[in-house]
Parts: structure tokens; C-alpha cells; sequence
């Protein structure tokens, strides 16, 4: 169905182009803006003052700690390294996509 969908709206897109719809559009040829731009004004007021307390969300520590894990398990040569390392990147997905998804229904 989402296949369908894009497809539709491919298809639109270059209708309209066709027909001309879409020239000289505002901001045509610009850059879009940055994404933090399009949050809401109060999530980005937390976010700036997050960052200028030095605080980091655990999501991204979690990020990192992740990257890591894998790039370790990624140069282990011991097997028995490599399974702990695989189980370390399994709690730390698992640690790190409840993060994301709490964040993601806090913005709802």
C-alpha cells in the first residue's frame, strides 16, 4: 500500500511539474531549513537548555555506546569475546530503542 501511495504521489509531483505548478515557488532552490527549526518551540527550548547545562540524553550516550560495542565486537577474535560482546549490543538495543520510543510519546 505504501508503495501504491508513493507512487501516487510521484506521479502528482511530475504532473504538476509538467503543468508548471511548481515553478517559482518561495524558497525554490533553497536549502530546507534545519530540522530542529520545524520542533516545537518548548521541546527546543529543553534541548537548548540541556545542552547548556552539559546534559546529554541517554539516548545518545546509548548511541555511542552502541557504535562502540560493535565496532569491538566487530575487531574480536575470540569467540567467547564475540558472544559477549554480541549480548552486550543486544541490551543496548533493546535499552536504547525503549529511550526512543518514551521520547517518541512524550512528543505526542
Amino acid at each position: 500500500m505504501m508503495r501504491s501511495f508513493r507512487n501516487l504521489i510521484e506521479r502528482q509531483i511530475k504532473k504538476a511539474e509538467a503543468e508548471g505548478q511548481l515553478a517559482d515557488l518561495e524558497g525554490a532552490g533553497k536549502p530546507l531549513p534545519p530540522r530542529h527549526a520545524l520542533e516545537d518551540p518548548a521541546i527546543a527550548a529543553g534541548h537548548r537548555i540541556m545542552a547548556q547545562a552539559g546534559v546529554v540524553p541517554r539516548e545518545f550516550e546509548l548511541k555511542e555506546q552502541l557504535e562502540q560495542a560493535r565496532k569491538d565486537w566487530r575487531s574480536a577474535t575470540d569467540p567467547a569475546d564475540r558472544k559477549r560482546l554480541m549480548a552486550r549490543i543486544a541490551e543496548l538495543e533493546l535499552a536504547y530503542n525503549v529511550e526512543r520510543e518514551a521520547y517518541r510519546k512524550f512528543l505526542k
